[in-house]
């Protein structure tokens, strides 16, 4: 009997590996896929007229859109952040929500988050639109499959524990 359910369980084995959803995913070439994620940013942007996201000049793949300006000091790198913020897919399909999410922009964030919430102040708010390659890029991340195009609105509550006199709009 033992020797059957051996014979059993390794045909089993040998079944599945051989299944197709071991295959990885396929590679696709950096350059081929910022195309696609620049265009498919366009033709959301064509689609959703209120936005007047622009792009970075320095990381032109990035687009963004200054919603409220913030005050104080420019944030940097090491700047102690208190965060509220929203994560879409340009389907419009929410994967992340938080509120109060400390963080400082030096740790192991992606970087269209790096690029772009600088460009706000204390009590700022702002729209990133960001290709895969500045988010989880090749690789899939809980309900996102991999090169993803992600938007993300977020509010900056404090900076280094100082909270804004107004509150953003």
């Amino acid at each position: 009997m033992k020797k059957y359910f051996f014979i059993l369980s390794v045909l089993v084995i040998g079944l599945a590996s051989c299944s197709k959803n071991s295959e990885p995913e396929p590679i696709v070439d950096p350059a081929v896929q910022a195309k696609t994620d620049d265009d498919a940013i366009v033709a959301y942007l064509s689609a959703h007229t209120d936005i007047t996201a622009v792009k970075d000049l320095n990381h032109p793949e990035l687009y963004y859109q200054v919603l409220a300006e913030g005050t104080g000091d420019p944030i940097t790198e090491n700047s102690q952040l208190v965060v509220s913020y929203t994560g879409k897919t340009l389907s419009g399909a929410t994967f992340d929500a938080r509120d109060d999410f400390s963080l400082k922009l030096s740790q192991n964030i992606i970087a269209g988050w790096k690029i772009g919430v600088p460009k706000i102040k204390n009590g700022g708010k702002i729209l990133l639109i960001i290709p895969s390659a500045l988010g989880y890029g090749p690789y899939a991340n809980g309900p996102l499959p991999a090169n993803t195009v992600l938007v993300f609105t977020i509010t900056i509550k404090s900076v280094d524990g100082h909270t804004p006199s107004v509150d953003p709009i």
